[in-house]
This record gives structure tokens, sequence and C-alpha cells, in this order.
């Protein structure tokens, strides 16, 4: 079949997008079945896919601007002040982790490779720094790990990208250069010039980009997206034409700038950005892996085989061992760190642009060093991410089960329903789009995850293979019941509420329902006006009811035009079992239950509840109204 590039890059786009269909359905790691495809379809294979079809320079230069905009949207969702407060180890492990690794990778391949020449084991070292969130989530998606693991595995995989990516390009550029140098004071010389530029390039064009974003007469709503991708590529076209390699380190540096400037369009800029990159990721990986010989892979033979086991059973033991010395992780946790490693699309492009580098400076080892890396990431994804179920339930850090209890709109409705279910606080996650509202959780003890919850990124991070039950409680009906039927149909959740409010409480309801969600609460109920009413403080009793004999279903009646809310039943419980009330629970006698009542209409609120058959308990709701306000 002759393939033009017109062919090429279609088929190759649409195989991608096909593979992580499959991996989606299937859990597993998308790159496992990206290698398979771009193996079979590739030279070596059924020969559809030709890379080099697209020209050597083409090819090159599309997975030259595919790395930009991922190492870009990796610096997007690099949160400065969240790597401040990371805790010890994560800190070390991307920082002295990622030092000692492209020490031990070099090393390993000067070794057992027998690679005379250092730089070229060093710059392979440096290659498989990263592990990467594509490859780390999916893991974490099928294997419910404690909380403090999973942190620890997604921390390192989101911040490691843009680390590793950086020291591979820095070290490339000495690799590459220092043959047409004079001496080593020139080499550093040229090397940290380079650095410097692509550093100050990037802090340049951040701080235009967020000004320019900044100006709605200039950047309308809406095309933000298209002003932030255009702008990266031309920075890193830009760079590139001034001083080779300078681009690969100044896309992310503007991305962090603009990711932690603008944190307002950080997340549409995420959304629009996430997606093109899992688009790209697919692509680079057929493509790639089609234009890796086999028989470079194979003529590897046993050294290559050792030198991925080195990394893998010594360099990256070695390397938590002295990132988590001291920390609050067991021993048992340590291991499982030390055997989860597998590689990303990352090492993948920077190791075939490194290679293309090398072979232009006609420096020996291009191929060798890109199908070490191939095997690499092969061997850790299968190896590591197959065995990473097995190997967490024998090392006992699987999480105990689903327990947590997932409440998205961090606001004063959710922090009362938190305080009412009767379960520690270590178990009620919040979620918010608001920074000022994760704050307020975590100023009350609450965990709290920022982000979008329709995310995927945010999902992910909420551990919902976790939870016990999850609630939407947002004013935005749209986004409760997504949510709610997200994590019933991906996650398995058992149980998952959405407050609906009165406007188009048929559909959602029916939305609810279909998805076999719950309505919470004892019906349709406005978040944001019981919210307003909780922040005065004084204007809501919390009332306890028991619940009697109801001699026929009573529907409420309001007037056209008027919904009031007098109440809201938050918990029932009984027989000493407490749960959420929801809309198609059946009273039970002698059930009790516990309501907030807005004081102003009372009255009325008792006498709805009197004719659902709620009676007031003994706690006066006076009292309880003080102790509110207090």
């Amino acid at each position: 079949m002759h393939a033009s590039p017109s062919f090429t890059f279609a088929l190759a786009l649409g195989i991608g997008v096909a593979c992580q269909l499959v991996a989606r359905h299937v859990r597993m790691p998308s790159i496992v079945l990206l290698l398979a495809a771009g193996v079979l379809c590739g030279p070596d294979g059924l020969g559809w896919i030709e890379p080099r079809a697209l020209g050597e320079e083409g090819l090159f230069g599309l997975v030259s601007l595919a790395v930009a905009i991922i190492l870009f949207e990796g610096g997007l969702n690099l949160d400065l002040s969240a790597l401040r407060r990371a805790a010890t180890p994560i800190r070390r492990l991307v920082t002295i982790g990622a030092v000692i690794t492209a020490l031990g990778g070099g090393l390993a391949a000067h070794a057992l490779m027998g690679w005379g020449d250092v730089r070229l084991a060093l710059l392979f070292g440096t290659l498989v720094i990263v592990t990467g969130p594509t490859v780390i989530r999916p893991l974490l998606r099928n294997v419910p790990l404690r909380p403090k693991v999973a942190t620890v595995l997604e921390a390192e995989g989101l911040l490691i990208d843009p680390v590793g990516a950086i020291l591979a390009a820095v070290t490339l550029q000495l690799v590459v250069l220092a043959p047409g140098l004079d001496s080593l004071a020139s080499g550093a010389e040229s090397l940290i010039l380079r650095s410097g530029f692509g550093a100050a390039a990037g802090l340049v064009s951040g701080f235009a980009l967020v000004g320019l974003l900044r100006f709605r007469r200039i950047v309308p709503e809406g095309l933000e997206n298209l002003v932030v991708l255009g702008g990266a590529l031309v920075v890193f076209e830009l760079c590139e034409s001034q001083l080779t390699e300078s681009g690969i380190l100044a896309v992310p540096v503007a991305g962090v700038v603009v990711g932690n400037m603008e944190r307002r369009l950080a997340r549409e800029l995420g959304e629009f950005q996430e997606h093109l990159t899992v688009g790209l990721i697919g692509l680079l990986f057929v493509l790639l892996a089609a234009d890796v010989r086999l028989a470079d892979v194979l003529g590897l033979g046993l050294p290559g085989v050792l030198t991925v086991a080195a990394l893998a059973f010594v360099v990256r033991p070695i390397s938590v061992a002295v990132c988590t010395a001291g920390s609050d992780l067991n021993l048992r946790e340590r291991a499982f760190l030390a055997w989860v490693a597998p590689r990303g699309v990352v090492a993948a492009a920077i190791a075939s642009l490194a290679a293309a580098f090398l072979k232009e400076e006609q420096i020996p080892g291009a191929e060798e060093i890109r199908a070490l890396v191939f095997l690499t990431i092969a061997a850790t994804v299968v190896l590591q991410g197959g065995t990473a179920p097995l190997i967490a339930r024998l090392l006992k850090v699987r999480a105990p089960g689903r327990e947590n209890t997932v409440i998205v709109g961090a606001e004063e409705l959710g922090f009362t329903l938190a305080e009412t279910l009767g379960v520690p606080k270590e178990q009620i996650l919040f979620c918010d789009i608001n920074p000022n509202h994760c704050r307020e959780a975590e100023t009350r003890g609450f965990r709290v995850v920022w982000g979008n919850a329709l995310e995927e990124r945010t999902l992910a991070r909420l551990r919902l293979e976790r939870a016990r039950a999850v609630i939407g409680l947002t004013s935005n009906n749209e986004v409760n019941h997504h949510f709610a039927g997200e994590a019933r149909d991906e996650y398995g959740v058992e149980l998952a509420y959405a407050a609906i409010g009165h406007t188009a409480r048929e559909a959602s309801t029916r939305i609810v329902h279909k998805h076999h969600g719950r309505v919470l609460f004892d019906g349709p109920k406005d978040v944001e006006r019981w919210n307003v009413r909780l922040r005065h403080g004084n204007t809501v009793a919390v009332a306890l009811l028991h619940s009697g004999e109801v001699e026929e279903t009573v529907e409420e009646t309001t007037p056209p035009g008027r919904e009031l809310d007098p109440y809201l039943i938050l918990t029932v419980e009984h027989e000493g079992k407490r749960q959420l009330m929801y809309e198609r629970w059946e009273p039970v006698v002698g059930a009790r239950a516990e309501a907030l009542l807005h004081t102003p209409e009372q009255n009325e609120a008792l006498a709805r509840l009197a004719q659902l058959g709620w009676m007031l308990d003994v706690v006066p709701p006076e009292e309880t109204a003080e102790a509110n306000g207090s």
C-alpha cells in the first residue's frame, strides 16, 4: 500500500483515537495499545502506516510541535502553590529523584550497553526520568490505593513531565553541541546561554499572553484557547529559530506563567489543551512506534534487557528510598512506589527528537538510544503497570474499600450536610471550582480538591473508585446529574445523589433516575438559596424530627410562581442506620430525621412536615437556632 503523507497522518490519528477509546473501556494504559498498534500497522507489520512518508523533516517537525503543545499543557497544569505545599517525598521525587534516575540510568547504560560515550549514556538517563499522568491515571483508576500512596504517584507523574523534559533538553544541548566546542568552559557557556534564553523567552511570552488575555476588547470571549495555542507555537518556533533547543524550555515556562496567573481561564484552557493533548499522544505514539524498527529493539539483546531491569529494579528503588526517607510512608508503601514507575509519551517523543539531532550531528548510537527508550517504555508499562494490582494486594497498600463520600459544592449547605452524616471528616472529600470555597473547606478541616468535577483529571484526583457515595450539590442541575451519572456508570459508585432545583426539575430528575441515581433531599430544592440562608446564620433552625403514621400520600402544593423551600430534610435514621434523605425514600414509622427550617417560614414548614408525617422532636427549634447563630 502506497502511503501518502495525508493518508499516513489521518490513519495514525484515527488509530490513535480508537486505541484511546478501547483503553478507556477496558481500563488499561492506552500506551500498551498504541505501541502495539504502531508496530502492527507500521513497516514491520501490515505496512499501512509509513512515518517516513511525511518526510524526515515533516515527521520530526510534527513531533516537535506536538511535544511543544504537550509540554505547554503540562506547564499550564503545574500549580506552583501546590508544589510548594507538596509533601516532602513528592518534592524530593521530582528533584533529587530526577537526578538519581538520570545518573543511575546513565550508569546502567554505560556499564551494561558498553557505551563508551558517557554523554550518550547520560542522555538516556535523562530521557527515562518522566513517568507521566497518561500512564499513572489509568493505573490509579484500576488499582484503588491508600490515599498517601496514590497522592505521591499522581503528583510525581504530573510534576515530573516538564522537569524531565527540561533536563533531557538541557542534556541534549550538551551532547549535540559539545563536539564542536573548543573547551568544556565554552560548552557550559553555550548551555547556560540557551537555557537562559529559553527561560527568559518563556517568562516574557507568558506574561505577554496573560496581558493579552486580560484585554477583552482584543481577545473576545471564546477565542482564548486559539490565542494561547497559537502563541505557544509561535514562541516555540521563534526560540528555535534563534537558538536551537531553547524553545523546548520556553514553552513549559510560558505555560506555568499563564496557568498560575490566570486561574480563572486556566480551567477552560486546560480542558481544550487536555483534549488536544490526548489526540496528539495517540498520534505520536502510533507514528513513533511505527518508525522504530523491530530489528533495532531486538538487536539490543540481553544488554538492553539488563539495562531496563537495572533501571526498574535498582535505580528506582534507590531513588524512592532516598526520597521517602523520614516520611510518614511505611515500608510496604515505599516498596510499592519503588515498583511502579511506567514511562510515557514525553519520553518517546523526546527520544525520537534526540535521535534525529544525533543523526544530524553524525553522533553514533542514535537508533540504539531510541530503541532502548522504547524498550523501557514497553517493559515498564506492561510489567509494572500490569502487575500493579497484584503487587498492591501482596503489599497490602490497596484502599480498604469504598468508604469516602465525595461532595461537589464546597459551600455552607455542603458543610452542614457533611456534619450530619456522622462519619469522620477523613472520609469526606469536597470538590469545588472556586478557590475561596476550597480554602473554606480546608479551614473547616475537610479534604478538598480544586477543579471542575466533570473533567477527567479532576475525577482521577477524587478517587471515585474509593467512594461509597457521591453528592452533586451545586446550584447547577446539569453539573449535579452529570457528575452523579459519571460516578455511577464509569466508577461503579453505589450511591449517587444529585440536588435538583425547581428549574427544569422534570428533565433533570429523569436523567438522574436513568443512571440509577437518587434525587437528593425530599424533592427539588434551591441549593443557592439555602447556602445564602446558612451564611446568614440566624435565619435557619436545625430541627430533629420523628416520623409517625401517614394515612395517605400527600403532595406538596405551592402557589404558582412561589417556591419558598421553607424546610429541607438532610438525613434520616432508622434502626441505627443513618442515610441521606432522597426523594423516593419511603416513610417508616419511628424514623428520625434532621432538617433545616427557614425561621421566617417556620410555621408553614412545620405544617407541611406534619402533613408528611414528620413531627417536631423534643429539641425546640429556637434553641438550635440560637446555637446555629452563635
